[in-house]
């Protein structure tokens, strides 16, 4: 085993505590009888390490990964003038809005959001796309249900093509220095097919159920939402806000940017933070949106969790106490350097603590790994699908989830799980052989 550095054992004491109850935190999340999510357990364990004297404000400013959480901002700063333009709410309601058989729409829906997840943020996507999905719907008397479900599992799924998709793939890509190209080449394949196995499941169960996309009669619209086993008093159906005119100028503007951006990423060296950057930048130079507008769409709670995490691990890092877990686990048999260890690995924390935290708890055994573009994509493909599993899996689950409640219409864990568990067996079980046929 490693040798624990030097550090005073009241200190590695604190810094053991404060790691398992943030990570406590990200399995609960939150931590019992205080009103703290998983951002502010993050943020307050990082605060405790600090005035612990576990580390110093120095130390704790460097241990924060800068061109993740940049390129993190930048992004959520383009996904915000999209929205804020229209885009996605003009392009949700063309196609839901087309005449076409349950099974076709299904398709479109799980390409269309699987292609946005795979450039914008899955989360941004899910969050302007659901509640006008769930409204087209119910006006034409259809089940949104199912769509809802394909909205989400597919934003999932899409967005483990890119290095730019997800949080964590953000993460991952940077830490790791990835190629952007080498990574698409690793995960578009995988990322196709489970696309298909999505619809194929959705469709073949809309067909088991004999159902012609008819709501139930437990979708009411503009009435209280029925009660369910995950939701005892279902909150009543609250108006959601106008959704913002298309605006073809501010679109286009956008669009023109992500096109450039795209190409500075597959064949140029500039560093992806900073095209992403100044990409950003140029967005916010607008006569038609005031930056707080923008600036108001930012997920900055995300990207405090970021942080406060970044502090929490290198902290654990610095008393070598995950140096010597690893080594435990290694004698045992589990080498976290072996391809189907890591897989597994990531599958279980990322169903347990959340795909991001998971992550970081396994990136420095990718960064040591004798294949780290191996390692990578394995940590961001199977962190990604692994999300589709359960409700809590993902926050893009979360976000339409919440999104149908509002409209009345109840998506519980049995619900969810009916369509998550089998779809996300499926694709880690194609990510897998893709990944095992790659390392050959």
């Amino acid at each position: 085993m490693p040798p624990v550095p030097d550090i005073p054992d009241p200190v590695q004491a604190l810094v053991a505590i404060v790691f398992a109850l943030v990570y406590l935190g990200m399995i609960l999340g939150g931590l019992p009888r205080l009103h703290l999510d998983r951002t502010g357990v993050a943020l307050l364990g990082a605060i405790a390490l600090i005035g612990g004297g576990a580390l110093t404000v120095e130390e704790a400013a460097q241990s924060v990964h800068l061109p993740t959480i940049l390129l993190l901002f930048s992004f959520m700063v383009i996904s915000a003038q999209m929205r804020l333009g229209g885009f996605y709410d003009e392009l949700t309601r063309r196609v839901a809005a087309m005449r076409l058989p349950p099974a076709a729409l299904l398709g479109l829906i799980v390409a269309l959001a699987a292609a946005l997840s795979a450039v914008f943020t899955n989360d941004i996507v899910c969050l302007a796309m659901a509640p006008l999905l769930a409204a087209v719907c119910l006006q034409r008397g259809m089940d949104p249900v199912p769509f809802l479900l394909a909205l989400a599992c597919a934003s999932n799924i899409g967005s483990a093509a890119t290095l730019i998709g997800n949080p964590q793939n953000i993460l991952i890509g940077e830490v790791l220095r990835l190629d952007f190209a080498g990574y698409l080449h690793h995960a578009i394949v995988p990322v196709l097919l489970g696309c298909v196995a999505l619809w194929a499941w959705l469709a073949w169960d809309l067909r088991r159920r004999g159902s012609t996309a008819a709501a139930p009669a437990s979708v009411t619209p503009l009435s209280a939402a029925t009660a369910s086993p995950a939701s005892p008093a279902a909150a009543p159906v609250t108006v959601a806000e106008p959704a913002p005119p298309f605006d073809r100028w501010q679109t286009a503007k956008g669009l023109i940017v992500v096109g450039l951006l795209l190409v500075v990423f597959l064949a140029t060296p500039w560093p992806r933070d900073v095209a992403a950057l100044v990409g950003a930048g140029v967005l916010l130079l607008s006569q038609r949106f005031h930056s707080s507008r923008v600036m108001g769409l930012v997920d900055w709670e995300l990207l405090i969790l970021f942080m406060g995490l970044f502090v929490v691990n290198h902290a654990l890092q610095k008393t070598g106490m995950s140096a010597q877990a690893v080594s435990a686990l290694q004698a045992q048999g589990l080498d976290l350097q072996r391809p189907g260890v890591l897989f597994g690995a990531i599958l279980a924390l990322s169903n347990l603590v959340s795909n991001v935290p998971a992550v970081m708890l396994l990136l420095p055994v990718a960064q040591h790994s004798a294949a780290p573009a191996q390692a990578g994509a394995t940590l961001a493909l199977v962190s990604t699908l692994a999300g589709n599993l359960l409700i809590v899996g993902s926050i893009a689950n979360i976000i339409v989830v919440d999104a149908a409640r509002r409209a009345g219409i109840v998506i519980d864990w049995r619900r969810h799980a009916r369509t998550g568990v089998p779809v996300t067996l499926l694709t880690l079980f194609i990510a897998a052989v893709w990944l095992a046929a790659a390392a050959r």
